[in-house]
């Protein structure tokens, strides 16, 4: 949640630069047979019709031979798809299974099934979003080979830079909203698989090693992974600690927050 709130923080901070208009600079910024503040007073018209914030650019040179503004709401849109795309690579590797994989977490069945595999259910929502982040990733490319295309004081490429950007806010928007009524809010954790996983971790020794040292937790997983035993069993048998004393200092609960600073 916090890596979406920071990327949806950087598009809404971008999108303030897109609201400087660049109308009344004439041919290349001069101004040149505009009327007397004409572009102050066009800007504030359509500020009046659109309920946006939007102004006369103060240096109209700038804004016309180049457009970083909207570069820089690409690049904020590409950030937001990178992070779409660990989320939902995320969801589908941890759903993946659920005997021959991770299997923590139950997808929502949205088909059917597998068209050939029957019963299988397929990330069809993870799929789709991965798929919008990469053309989102291609559209930044494209917009960012334009914005650098201006010459002197014109840039032409603006219609491809607005067409790519309007496309990635438009599949970011869909495909947001369709991941989080069609899986996100049908997920389900499998607690089984996952109370499974933890008590096969042999990594949970990390806990002890303020303990007993690091050689000894070293010798206690070593042992659990040779003999095929739970790391419980090898660090009681190990006769460094106790039952109690496991339990009391392995908590995979408390290895789940954030530490404080040092």
């Amino acid at each position: 949640m916090s890596q979406l709130d920071r990327a949806t923080g950087d598009v809404q901070r971008a999108i303030p630069s897109l609201c400087e208009l660049e109308i009344g600079g004439t041919a290349v910024g001069t101004g040149l047979n505009a009327p007397a503040r004409f572009g102050e007073v066009v800007a504030h018209q359509i500020a009046e019709e659109t309920g946006r914030p939007f102004v006369s650019a103060p240096n109209k040179f700038a804004a016309l031979s180049a457009h970083d503004a909207m570069v820089t709401v690409s690049g904020a849109l590409r950030t937001l798809a990178g992070a779409l795309m660990k989320i939902a690579n995320d969801v589908r590797w941890y759903a993946c299974g659920p005997h021959a994989g991770i299997g923590e977490l139950t997808l929502p069945a949205n088909e059917p099934g597998s068209s050939i595999m029957p019963g299988k259910v397929n990330p069809t929502q993870c799929e789709a979003l991965t798929q919008v982040a990469v053309q989102v990733f291609g559209n930044d490319h494209a917009v960012a080979f334009a914005g650098s295309q201006g010459s002197f004081q014109l840039n032409t490429f603006k219609p491809v830079m607005l067409h790519n950007v309007l496309e990635s806010i438009e599949l970011l928007s869909d495909a947001c909203r369709s991941f989080e009524q069609r899986c996100a809010r049908g997920l389900r954790p499998n607690t089984g698989r996952i109370q499974e996983h933890l008590e096969a971790s042999l990594m949970l020794v990390t806990a002890l090693s303020p303990y007993i040292g690091y050689e000894k937790a070293v010798r206690i997983a070593l042992n659990a992974q040779r003999e095929g035993i739970s790391l419980r069993q090898a660090a009681v048998e190990s006769g460094y600690l106790t039952a109690q004393e496991f339990d009391g200092w392995v908590k995979p609960e408390a290895m789940t927050a954030i530490l404080p600073p040092r």
